[in-house]
């Protein structure tokens, strides 16, 4: 059973990059990868924990230079997304990452938005970009780049929060967030995959998320459970990156059909797809084998993830739509 449209709202697209067009970008730019072939670099592709993924993660980035590079790896990943399902995407891209190494903000943001620009007529996706701050680094930091990115007009909807969780709550970050609300932008946070449930409460309290990214150890407090599902607060997951990262042991071991029992609003994502081995479609499948579930239960995330969207009500009626007519076609 192929999986439903969807929205996907957990995606950052440097972890959409490729092996082979990495080995393609560093060609044209001259760049000596520390790799001999494609099979060397996936040998690295085996985790132990989110540090051990971000270092080949940035390390992996470093191809990227110009325009041409960004929107290449863009649009990579929208034909395969459009191919998965997606038909909206809500883009993370990390605008400090590329600074840290020298490229310039216009140039990450310009490449990645003028893929963005073309997405609904060249592959059927319609998608929003947000601005992800590194919670590793400064947050005065963050809020330079902020501040960059409002006086350079960017084609932002939001910001987001990522980056290694633990030891970096979010109430380091209050300031950042006010900003970006008072410049009437969406925010989004990472909270609660690797780090304690109090991250997602800090999350939600002070800085005012609006979708919470992973949030899978909210099961480990009750009161917290409850408050999500009442509130129906958004919780973007992403299985085949839990089990990559060792958040969870096995996918069998995942939270997410105890989550939805428990009357949560999960949507499934893929987080980093060209690094733990599945797109949205993927994960559909992989859930659908592992726990036996339904059409009605993929239709149901698929609906999940378009109500969670950042999109006007005409797009979202039009992408329900969508998901009910593959609901019915599946008998």
């Amino acid at each position: 059973m192929a999986g439903p449209p969807c929205a996907e709202l957990h995606l950052h697209i440097e972890g959409t990059l490729e092996p082979e067009l990495i080995f393609d970008l560093a060609e044209r730019n001259g760049i000596s990868l520390p790799y001999s072939d494609l099979d060397e670099l996936r040998a690295r592709y085996e985790f132990t924990d989110l540090q051990s993924f971000l270092d080949l993660y940035y390390r992996n980035m470093d191809v990227l230079r110009t325009e041409a590079d960004f929107a290449d790896m863009t649009r990579a990943y929208l034909r395969r997304a459009a191919a998965a399902g997606v038909r909206h995407s809500e883009i993370m891209m990390d605008p400090q990452a590329h600074l840290a190494r020298g490229v310039a903000l216009e140039t990450c943001v310009n490449g990645v938005a003028s893929a963005l620009a073309d997405s609904e007529s060249e592959f059927g996706i319609s998608t929003g970009l947000i601005a992800a701050f590194l919670r590793d680094r400064p947050a005065e930091e963050a809020l330079e780049v902020l501040e960059q990115l409002l006086d350079m007009e960017a084609p932002i909807i939001g910001i987001g929060l990522d980056s290694a969780e633990v030891g970096h709550p979010p109430s380091g970050f209050v300031d950042l967030y006010e900003r970006a609300r008072a410049a009437g932008l969406r925010r989004i946070a990472h909270a609660g995959e690797e780090g304690p449930p109090g991250y997602i409460t800090e999350a939600l309290d002070l800085l005012g998320a609006e979708r919470i990214d992973h949030g899978i150890r909210c099961m480990e407090d009750d009161a917290l459970v409850q408050r999500l599902a009442a509130e129906q607060v958004p919780l973007t997951v992403c299985p085949l990156s839990n089990v990559r990262l060792r958040a969870v042991d096995t996918l069998k071991d995942h939270p997410l059909p105890a989550m939805l029992a428990r009357g949560l609003n999960v949507c499934v994502n893929s987080d980093d797809p060209a690094y733990f081995g599945g797109y949205v479609d993927e994960n559909f499948a992989q859930l659908g084998r592992t726990f036996t579930f339904t059409a009605d239960d993929l239709a149901r995330l698929a609906v999940n993830s378009v109500r969670s969207a950042f999109i006007g009500a005409e797009r979202r009626s039009a992408l329900l739509a969508e998901v009910d007519s593959w609901r019915s076609a599946q008998g």
